[in-house]
């Protein structure tokens, strides 16, 4: 026997307290009646106050018994007073669902998801009623898809709801997580239920997890043989700018030798028909690596297909595609009467494409960069420019003076344009000195002032007071080092140095070769939201889990990665020998205890009635005696109370 609703203590507080009031109110009764008299020669006088005492004790106990114990029974009936032994409270279950990327490949005619989904069905209706399940899905996150839910309905229909995706298994993690949301619930733990492969990441002993011990292991069994595509690299060439340089590496999951043939072919975005850029024959031995490389030219964009047959039960990772940018090339028009003095310094930078033109035939509309060879054009350039040794009058930068056999003084470290510029032992036997604005800049200096200066905005602009390759400065080492950086300064995309890597989703690390600050890096998506990444001893890490690309932008260097390939696993979990490991059956909960409480109201509400009826008003109105009248010669009716 035992309360539902209130506990014990409850109970007794609140009938405690109903009943000392109803003691109280039997004991402090004091009622008024009429009384009809013949005289009032028997009355004490009005001046004299009548003394009230009060009861010393209860003229009727027998109402007040059947008061309380009828509003026992009441209580008792809102308490829920039940007959026999409370059943005990459920248990919170969590089935961990594995939906990683290896879950969709084929083991005979369905796929690993569809079997995990059946067994994880199959144990849900296992549990007995009164508990609660949780439904985690786990990749490299563990993602709640339900909360602790009686409802087995909504559990079951987020078990049919859930497909592989596109991340390897962090095993972890996931159990990491459910023991977690099982303490933080409060109630009682049932069993932590893994549903998979068990096919995980790489861990690392000495930061994984400790096994639960209300750990029960479903495994999925996936006997199946899988070659795929591991990491694609693709750089341009360092003496080549047309040429890239192709890096494929593939894996073989399986426990027999494969034979595969991987072949590549490019071709314009969304075109029908491509171009083979080649193909090779591997082995690829049981459970290892082998690379492949290849070489394709092409300055032009495109997408470049790479695609490793015969295809097996897992083809998600035999087929990539890569997005290769085009190689830009700078535009030079060169207006001189001695090209031949420029020519060397402009061909050593093979992305510049320059023509040389005489003077008179200036046009205002040439694109990409204008160098003008001391002479002032009828109308400025519109595009960005490059102006050695101009006349003083129409010079875009005013000439201050103008000075010979000065010696160079030096180099402004902080232009972009002086980077790497440390000569300064050289006289210029002529050369203009400028007076630059206080937004120029001043690339290099002689005594008397600026003698190399650039203004920056659209276009850009840079004007030299003397001819380099006709001064002092012909046989230094700082010339052509010079023109490049005013051309990295004024198009730097031509600089950009691209590797394109195409690998799987997930963690991705970086070893960048030279030493770049947190804030000129920039990791963007393909729609172009921001990226969260760390750095840390040249190694940039981020982490994508959708497939798409990702565009890294390192200084003077970018970085295109497709991260298209599924993330697949490192090693096979083997769980604990002490785990249960397979579908439970638990014994029938049965209900011992029946309910009284509508028979405990109906007892309460009828001694109510009864006390009612044999002491209330009922009584009082039923048995009023008729008045005494006594033999004296007036009557004066009066009310008195007693």
């Amino acid at each position: 026997m035992y309360f539902l609703n209130l506990s014990l203590l409850q109970f007794l507080a609140v009938f405690g307290s109903l009943s000392a009031i109803s003691v109280a109110i039997y004991l402090l009764d004091r009622s008024r009646r009429k009384q009809i008299v013949s005289t009032l020669r028997f009355w004490v006088a009005a001046e004299q106050p009548a003394v009230a005492a009060r009861r010393k004790h209860i003229q009727q106990p027998w109402s007040l018994i059947l008061q309380l114990l009828s509003m026992a029974l009441l209580l008792l009936a809102i308490a829920q007073l039940r007959l026999g032994t409370p059943a005990r409270a459920g248990r919170d279950h969590v089935i961990i669902l594995e939906t990683s990327a290896w879950m969709a490949a084929r083991s005979g005619k369905t796929t690993l998801m569809e079997l995990a989904r059946d067994r994880a069905r199959r144990y849900l209706h296992a549990l007995p009623s009164r508990d609660r399940v949780m439904l985690v899905r786990a990749d490299a996150m563990a993602t709640p898809a339900t909360a602790f839910e009686p409802d087995r309905r909504k559990v079951e229909t987020a078990i049919q709801s859930s497909e592989p995706g596109a991340t390897a298994l962090n095993l972890d993690q996931a159990l990491a997580f459910a023991r977690h949301v099982q303490s933080q619930e409060g109630g009682r733990a049932g069993e932590i239920a893994f549903v998979g492969s068990g096919r995980t990441i790489e861990r690392d002993p000495e930061n994984a997890a400790a096994t639960p011990r209300n750990l029960r292991v479903l495994l999925v069994s996936d006997p199946v043989e899988n070659a795929g595509l591991r990491k694609i690299g693709m750089r341009r060439s360092a003496t080549d700018p047309d040429l890239w340089e192709i890096y494929i590496s593939t894996h073989n999951y399986g426990t027999r030798p494969r034979d595969v043939t991987l072949a590549i072919d490019f071709g314009p975005p969304g075109a029908n028909g491509r171009i083979p850029a080649g193909s090779q024959h591997l082995t690829l031995p049981a459970g290892a690596d082998k690379e492949a490389s290849f070489e394709y030219r092409t300055s032009s964009a495109g997408i470049l297909r790479v695609n490793l047959t015969p295809h097996d039960a897992f083809p998600a990772d035999d087929y990539a595609e890569l997005e290769l940018p085009a190689q830009p090339m700078l535009p030079v028009t060169v207006y001189s009467n001695e090209p031949e003095l420029l020519r060397p310094v402009l061909s050593a930078t093979p992305r510049v494409a320059a023509v040389y033109r005489k003077p008179a035939e200036y046009k205002a509309g040439d694109k990409g960069l204008v160098i003008l060879d001391r002479f002032i054009p009828p109308q400025p350039p519109t595009a960005d420019s490059i102006w050695i040794d101009p006349p003083a009058k129409g010079s875009p930068i005013p000439v201050r003076t103008v000075v010979e056999n000065e010696a160079f003084q030096g180099w402004d470290a902080g232009h972009p344009a002086s980077a790497g510029l440390r000569t300064k032992d050289f006289k210029l036997e002529r050369t203009s000195v400028f007076d630059p604005a206080p937004t120029d800049g001043r690339i290099g200096e002689v005594m008397q002032g600026p003698v190399i200066v650039s203004r920056p905005g659209k276009p850009k602009i840079v004007v030299l007071g003397f001819h380099p390759v006709l001064s002092g400065m012909r046989y230094e080492l700082a010339t052509p080092l010079l023109f490049a950086n005013l051309l990295r300064w004024i198009s730097p995309e031509i600089f950009r140095r691209w590797e394109v890597a195409g690998g799987s989703v997930g963690t991705v690390k970086l070893v960048m070769d030279q030493d770049v600050a947190e804030k000129d890096v920039k990791v963007t998506t393909q729609d172009g939201s921001p990226l969260p990444f760390t750095i840390h001893d040249r190694a940039l890490n981020f982490f994508s889990g959708t497939p798409g690309s990702v565009r890294v932008a390192a200084g003077d260097r970018e970085y295109l990665y497709s991260l298209t390939l599924p993330q697949l696993w490192d090693a096979k979990w083997e769980p604990p020998a002490d785990a249960q490991k397979t579908i439970p059956k638990f014994p029938p909960v049965f209900e011992s205890a029946s309910d009284l409480w509508p028979w405990l109201a109906v007892a309460g509400a009828a001694g109510l009635l009864a006390e009612w009826i044999l002491f209330g008003r009922f009584r009082r109105i039923a048995g009023i005696s008729r008045p005494v009248l006594l033999r004296r010669k007036a009557t004066v009716p009066l009310e008195v109370r007693r």
